[in-house]
């Protein structure tokens, strides 16, 4: 059955300043493109009594913004901001490709950087990339700025450290060196449209066949999006070779516990997640 819609309040702030009073008067869902809210309505899903609309906040929140090695993205860029970016596509190629695997045209459209962070999804497209981009999210309140680093930021499933008070503003990571080797691959029942049942971002550096700092992600293995800290440990320092590779294929499938769902088996996901981790490293090669 449809959730009713009729008795939610909305809020429709038009600038930073005003959504975070608004946040500070009560307890408001954030709503910016509404690409899962309104599947959890049209699910009969409760998403609350009050939401606040982030649509009018769109000229101070939908930027990218490139400055020496940062990189920093408002949180109402969109994916098709994001995946159209020269930017983007000439700094952090994985992000551009993560953002062209979310959904279709048109969700890509409404879909935001911010929005993807927030709902937490251990399938979030876009959520890997971050991790191995060390990346930084930044909330706002009447309090001030408060930045969160990527591995302090999920609490657990669908859920991050984000206080009700609190709106997320941007996402802020360090741009990988000219020379690192970038890499984002997403497994889904098909090539487009779907959500992943595995999804992996890595990024290296090799010099000379020596693996100087390697950095791997996995989603949809578990609760919230995972580093792969064994395996980056097993693969640093040392020399690129098959047994190296093979090595690093059984410290994954050690590494993760995925569970089983109506998208995937465990088992799958594992062998999957293996598998992946070994083409990125035979692109290192």
């Amino acid at each position: 059955m449809r959730g009713l819609v009729s008795h939610i309040e909305v809020a429709t702030p038009a600038t930073v300043e005003e959504a975070i009073g608004t946040l500070a008067s009560g307890t408001f869902t954030p709503v910016a493109g509404g690409t899962d809210v309104y599947v959890f309505l049209n699910a009969g899903k409760a998403v609350g009594d009050r939401v606040i609309s982030l649509h009018g906040l769109r000229p101070e929140l939908r930027f990218i913004s490139v400055n020496g090695v940062k990189l920093r993205v408002g949180a109402l860029t969109t994916f098709r901001d994001v995946a159209g970016a020269s930017a983007v596509i000439e700094r952090v190629p994985m992000l551009a490709a993560a953002a062209r695997t979310v959904g279709a045209a048109a969700i890509q459209c409404r879909g935001t950087v911010g929005g993807n962070i927030a709902n937490a999804s251990p399938a979030g497209d876009s959520l890997p990339v971050w991790s191995v981009l060390d990346a930084e999210v930044e909330f706002r309140s009447t309090q001030g700025t408060r930045r969160v680093a990527w591995d302090k930021l999920f609490l657990g499933y669908r859920k991050i450290d984000r206080r009700p008070d609190e709106l997320l503003v941007a996402v802020n990571a360090k741009l990988p060196a000219p020379r690192a080797r970038q890499w984002y691959r997403k497994v889904g029942t098909r090539n487009a449209q779907a959500i992943s049942k595995v999804v992996l971002a890595g990024l290296a550096d090799v010099e000379r066949g020596t693996v100087k700092d390697i950095r791997l992600s996995l989603g949809s293995v578990a609760a919230t999006p995972v580093r792969l800290p064994k395996t980056e440990a097993l693969l640093n320092g040392q020399k690129l070779t098959p047994a190296l590779a093979r090595a690093a294929v059984e410290s994954v499938k050690a590494e993760i516990t995925p569970m089983d769902d109506v998208r995937s088996t465990a088992t799958y996901r594992k062998h999957t997640a293996g598998n992946l981790v070994a083409e990125f490293l035979a692109s290192l090669s």
